[in-house]
């Protein structure tokens, strides 16, 4: 995977030694923890999934991990469950009244 990062930025950001950053690159390290590798992937932007499972994804399961991905992006922004099954009532009562204009 290339972000263009340097390994000595992409360690800084995952809060990750440089040094074990590169055993890992280098396949030295081959089995290293979810912890770490979920910094990683933060760090990276990415989902854990596409760090652990690099290979191309079918359709259908690409799009459901982009929900989750977008889930978790709405969670880490501090969209509460409570508000986000708001927004889907809203957009189902908004839909509803098209449909009803529409007859």
């Amino acid at each position: 995977m290339e972000r263009g990062l340097s390994l000595s930025a992409l360690a800084e950001a995952a809060d990750v030694a440089k040094s074990y950053l590169s055993t890992i690159e280098r396949d030295i390290h081959s089995n290293p923890s979810v912890h770490v590798m979920d910094k990683i992937a933060a760090a990276l932007d990415v989902p854990l999934e596409q760090l652990l499972h690099p290979e191309p994804l079918d359709t259908e399961l690409q799009w459901k991990r982009e929900w989750i991905e977008l889930l978790h992006d709405a969670l880490r922004s501090g969209v509460a469950p409570a508000e986000l099954r708001s927004m889907i009532e809203f957009k189902k009562w908004q839909s509803c009244q098209s449909e009803k204009e529409e007859e």
